[in-house]
């Protein structure tokens, strides 16, 4: 059996992509793909125990170097229990958030050493990594003033601050623009169906040549 596809949802606070995840596993599901919809920090009992200590709390609860630390610790539980098993058995991976997340917020807006950040991709993912990343972008403002609608406990990196919040969108545009033959960027300012149109025009063709 082949290996599964590997698709990634990243960006910024509010852009939509646990929306547009769950709307293209629905598609894939009705399609008769076998889908698996997870997400980070979390997606296995492990890493999502370690989800609870970063999520929650005040803003400076942790440095950025230690937060790197626990959402790579979170990430290869989630890799050894979900992600890899499941890309074995041929499955569509469809996360919400992967190590471009660390690179953003961790590095380029927390300040964490890319060479650290480097170091732990290299032992912690091995050879994984995404077939397709698709980039979530628009203003901050307009983001962060979705996000805020949501409520709830896990607004941690929500209150970080909109200097932060810049830093962090220039940073996934930038990981785009170092990658570009992986990472795709999506106006995600437009309404829940054009944004959705994006995403699947985008991956439709990495889906279609591994049915």
């Amino acid at each position: 059996m082949s290996r599964g596809v590997f698709i990634s949802f990243e960006g910024g606070e509010g852009a939509g992509k646990s929306t547009q995840l769950r709307r293209l596993a629905d598609r894939l599901k009705r399609d008769g793909r076998e889908v698996v919809a997870t997400r980070e920090p979390g997606g296995s009992p492990g890493a999502e125990a370690i989800r609870d200590l970063l999520v929650t709390g005040e803003a400076d609860r942790w440095s950025p170097v230690t937060e790197t630390l626990l959402m790579y610790a979170s990430r290869r539980d989630h890799i050894e229990r979900v992600i890899a098993p499941a890309l074995a058995r041929g499955a569509v991976v469809l996360c919400d958030r992967f190590a471009d997340s660390t690179r953003a917020y961790q590095g380029a807006g927390g300040g964490a050493a890319a060479g650290l950040i480097a170091a732990l991709e290299v032992y912690v993912l091995e050879h994984l990594r995404p077939d397709l990343t698709l980039i979530l972008d628009l203003p901050v403002a307009d983001g962060l003033g979705r996000a805020d609608g949501r409520g709830g406990a896990e607004a941690r990196f929500e209150s970080k601050g909109e200097a932060f919040h810049q830093r962090l969108r220039a940073g996934f545009l930038a990981i785009a623009a170092a990658e570009p033959d992986r990472c795709r960027v999506l106006d995600a300012s437009g309404d829940e169906d054009s944004v959705a149109a994006a995403v699947w025009t985008t991956a439709g063709p990495i889906l279609a040549a591994r049915p």
